[in-house]
């Protein structure tokens, strides 16, 4: 029986026990680049658990990461956590020691106010590369924050909000559903805009994490990033919940692309601190299979959120690649069309050019055989499919019906390589005149490069 996940407001604060606050502390215009000068909008996130919670995370295995990411990785082995502090504004990336030093600071500093041990606070950043945090805004906006923590919508409203950078809108959800006769919640805000291909792992070491595990060490490889932050009142063992992240994370935000490129600072983290009252989840158990149908749902809906607000997109395309001869050529062949620029722009145009997807299938790891590629498009989900390519060789589809089919703001394109049986999943986006505009910077305006 299908479980029925009904969507609530709150997100972050849906759960039970869950404590939020977002804060205007002056960080993003302090040398932050475009994307930040927006003005008097909040820069500064905190979330908080009444009590300790158990704590999985995800993160960039990009091999240049950014301070808060070490410092998360090494907390979130303890197994438990009770608050999250993040900034927007400023990545604290490739900022030496100085950067952790900062890191650990504003640990200290949220579990001094909080009355916590500062092993149990966990940390985030987002924003331009290469600039050391300011800290004494942020001394004072920790302060400020924890005055400001509450459980209502609008607390949660703008924790998304102070997370954000070149997005143009917040990102939350929270849904709610039955384990062992109780009510429980699963709420989640992020943000993402550009400089986003994430692949996260629980390490972050290579390879990312892909559905059923860990396949490859060459999985995907400005001043955005992609973070998450999931909260609970799920009871949830720590290993359990662990396994549960990297499987939801290897089918939602590894499996979405904007521009190709993976930052130094994306991070996933999940907070559950059980006072849901149901038997805490281990493995295995139906349960947990429940739960994991439910955290599945939130990070995939999250990470679709991101890429349809991506820099400049227009069009969300989902890329659907079957009949790969393994997992690991799915991937591939499938990522080489999202990445491609010459595809994403066919897409920014509404042009159907299967030539440029038999082309990045033909320089992609993949084996492909020409004479054995299907391709065609369809309404998204839809199983009528319109072929403009079989077998290798154009159909008789008439153009026009071609063009309907991809002038969609969304929709579905599906490759047959008709080789095995392994299929893969990408949510892409096209490549626009904006986003060039957006990110090219300007040479007469110095606060638009660099970083």
């Amino acid at each position: 029986m299908k479980t029925k996940f009904v969507r609530i407001n709150g997100s972050i604060v849906a759960p039970r026990g869950f404590l939020a606050s977002g804060i205007f502390c002056d960080i993003k215009r302090l040398g932050t680049g475009k994307g930040s000068e927006k003005g008097r909008k909040r820069d500064l996130a905190l979330i908080v658990s009444e009590v300790p919670a158990t704590i999985a995370g995800m993160f960039t295995t990009n091999q240049v990461c950014a301070a808060p990411v070490k410092v998360c990785i090494q907390r979130v082995k303890n197994g438990v956590a009770q608050a999250i502090v993040v900034n927007s504004g400023n990545a604290n990336a490739c900022t030496g020691k100085q950067g952790l030093r900062d890191a650990f600071a504003l640990t200290a500093l949220v579990a001094q106010a909080l009355h916590m041990p500062a092993e149990q606070v966990l940390v985030g950043s987002t924003g331009r590369i290469g600039v050391v945090l300011p800290m004494d805004h942020l001394k004072r906006g920790i302060l400020d924050a924890v005055t400001l923590l509450g459980d209502a919508p609008e607390c949660a409203d703008h924790a998304a909000e102070a997370i954000i950078t070149s997005d143009t809108r917040r990102k939350q959800i929270a849904v709610t559903f039955k384990l062992s006769g109780k009510a429980v919640c699963l709420g989640g805000i992020c943000k993402g805009a550009g400089m986003i291909q994430p692949g996260l792992s629980a390490t972050g070491k290579r390879p990312p994490s892909l559905p059923g595990g860990p396949r490859r060490p060459g999985a995907p490889n400005g001043h955005a990033t992609m973070l998450c932050f999931i909260t609970t009142d799920a009871a949830i063992e720590a290993t359990a919940l662990q396994s549960a992240l990297a499987e939801a994370v290897a089918q939602s935000f590894n499996r979405i692309t904007v521009d190709g490129d993976m930052s130094t600072n994306d991070t996933v983290l999940v907070l559950a601190n059980g006072l849901a009252g149901n038997p805490e989840l281990r493995a295995p158990n139906s349960e947990l299979r429940t739960f994991q149908s439910g955290l599945d749902h939130v990070c995939l809906e999250l990470a679709k959120m991101i890429v349809r607000d991506g820099e400049g997109v227009s069009r969300f395309v989902t890329v659907r690649l079957s009949g790969a001869r393994n997992p690991t050529e799915a991937d591939a062949g499938a990522r080489a069309v999202a990445n491609s620029s010459l595809v994403k722009t066919s897409w920014n145009g509404g042009d159907p050019n299967w030539g440029r997807i038999i082309d990045a299938l033909g320089y992609s790891p993949s084996k492909v055989v020409e004479e054995m590629v299907d391709i065609g498009y369809s309404a998204p989900g839809h199983r009528r499919i319109l072929w403009s390519l079989r077998r290798g060789q154009p159909t008789k589809a008439r153009f026009k019906d071609l063009c309907a089919a991809v002038a969609l703001k969304e929709f579905d394109l599906h490759i047959n390589l008709d080789l095995g049986n392994a299929g893969a999943v990408i949510y892409a986006a096209d490549l626009t005149e904006e986003y060039v505009d957006f990110n090219k910077g300007d040479v007469t305006d110095p606060a638009s490069l660099g970083g």
